[in-house]
């Protein structure tokens, strides 16, 4: 009974580390993939910050004078 006395705490002591380890590893896991959702914010945002400034003059154009009068010749030469 000696041998299977030392057995059983070396067993718990060796089972707690690895899953001390295994617990250390999801939390890196878990911390790297947050680091990897902020650059995609960061990205997005980048993206979308872009898209809102190439509307904004696409919006100019679509309400200039100019356009709306050609829009309304082109239409007038398509009726004849």
């Amino acid at each position: 009974m000696g041998q299977f006395g030392i057995l059983i705490p070396i067993i718990a002591i060796i089972g707690g580390l690895l899953y001390a380890a295994y617990e250390q590893n999801v939390k890196l896991k878990i911390a790297q993939s947050k680091a990897n959702s902020h650059k995609l914010d960061d990205a997005a945002a980048e993206q979308i910050k872009n898209l809102q400034s190439r509307v904004a003059v696409l919006e100019k154009i679509v309400t200039d004078k100019s356009y709306s009068l050609k829009d309304e010749i082109d239409s007038l030469n398509k009726a004849s």
